[in-house]
Parts: structure tokens; C-alpha cells; sequence
């Protein structure tokens, strides 16, 4: 099993980390804290493989965190889980060893994704002897990398999609597409194709909402 420590000051997104991680086969929570200097204990005193790290910590900056670990001499691997997009944060998050960065607010599946391909990176990589020829390098590093760029159905946009997608991460209760339409801008219409567009792709579940009278309506959940 991988190891992971969940490190985000939020309680509730910190248990929605937690949650997500425990879905993915092949992975396991070594822990959950909330500062980074509890995450600095917690990786001095116990085995973990990976951080799932928040950078905007109550005590200091999850690059820092990073440095720290670094100094340390602890070659643990860091996936950051942030809303920052500043390029000199991309940058420094790069420079300083993180290997996955994956903006808030995400769904399950983007999670999933991602640790499935760390999964697959740390197969080829861990262990002693040597690569036969830079094939097998390029072929390790492709492994973290994301893939191509989606085409998405024609009439459809990526921006259009990444706001419902960020509309349905917050939505705790379900989103019906009334709701989606009334936070993107959209129409009614509009948002339905788009959140059943994420639902045939694993990204949001579909699910029936009884309420007083009439046909039950349908709401989507973060996938």
C-alpha cells in the first residue's frame, strides 16, 4: 500500500481528501493534519510515501513545507492540492520536487487519476539497478504527466465545463441543473448537457431527489 498523509487546515475538505484517497485502490491514509508543522512531525516520526499537501497553511506555505522536507533530506514525494495559480508558484512547486499539482476544486476522478499515475510511476521507479536507455526514462516521466488535452462534443466549451465542474465540486447536497444554471450563467438546458456529460465520464453521479409532490428530480454529486 502507498502511504498518505492528507495535510489541508479545512476539516471539511481534509476529510473529503481522506475519503478520496481511501477509494483508490493500492493507497492508504498514514494520517490527516492540518499545519505544516505538524505535517513535518508527522513525516519525521512515521512512514509515508506520499503528501497530498494544501498550500495555503495556517502556519506558513506548503513550498515551504517542501524546503523543509528537502532539508531534511527526506526524499518523500508531494502531490500539491491548491487553488494557487500564480506561474511562480507552479515554478517554485517544480523546483522543489512536487510531482502532481492539481487545482482546487477538483473532483474524485481528477484525484483518481492522478494517484493511480504516481501508482504507476512508483512501480517503474522504486528499487535499486538502472534504466536500459532513455526510452525507459521518458516512459517513467510520461507516467506523471496528464493526458492530452479532451475533445470535448461539438457545441460544448471548456470554459462552460469548468465552471459547472467548479459549480458541483461545492455542492455538498447535489446540484440539480436549476442550480447549475442559476451558478454558471447558463441556461437550464445548457447545464444539464453539461452534467450529464460528467456523469457518463465518472466525473459526477447521478442520483434521484423526492421532494413534496411530482416526479423526483435529479441530482449530480462530485464523481
Amino acid at each position: 500500500m502507498i502511504r498518505v498523509l492528507v495535510v489541508e487546515d479545512d476539516p471539511v475538505a481534509a476529510e473529503a481528501h481522506r475519503s478520496y484517497v481511501e477509494r483508490v485502490a493500492g493507497f492508504a491514509v498514514a494520517g490527516v493534519v492540518h499545519t505544516g508543522a505538524d505535517a513535518l512531525r508527522f513525516c519525521e516520526r512515521s512512514p509515508v510515501d506520499v503528501v497530498l499537501l494544501d498550500f495555503y497553511l495556517p502556519d506558513t506555505h506548503g513550498l515551504q513545507v517542501c524546503r523543509a522536507l528537502r532539508a531534511a533530506g527526506s526524499d518523500v514525494d508531494v502531490i500539491a492540492v491548491t487553488s494557487a495559480r500564480d506561474l511562480a508558484v507552479i515554478r517554485s512547486a517544480v523546483a522543489v520536487g512536487v510531482v502532481q499539482y492539481l487545482l482546487k476544486p477538483f473532483t474524485f476522478a481528477s484525484l483518481r487519476e492522478r494517484l493511480e499515475r504516481y501508482a504507476r510511476f512508483r512501480e517503474r521507479a522504486v528499487g535499486a539497478g538502472e534504466v536500459s536507455g532513455q526510452a525507459d526514462v521518458d516512459g517513467m516521466l510520461a507516467t506523471l504527466r496528464a493526458p492530452g488535452r479532451r475533445t470535448l462534443p461539438k457545441g460544448m466549451s471548456e470554459e462552460t465545463l469548468q465552471a459547472v465542474t467548479e459549480a458541483l465540486a461545492g455542492a455538498a447536497d447535489g446540484l440539480s441543473a436549476a442550480a447549475a444554471a442559476d451558478l454558471t450563467g447558463v441556461s437550464r438546458v445548457t447545464a444539464r448537457r453539461y452534467l450529464e456529460y460528467l456523469a457518463e465520464n465518472g466525473l459526477a453521479r447521478r442520483r434521484p431527489h423526492y421532494g413534496q409532490v411530482g416526479r423526483p428530480e435529479v441530482r449530480f454529486y462530485p464523481g
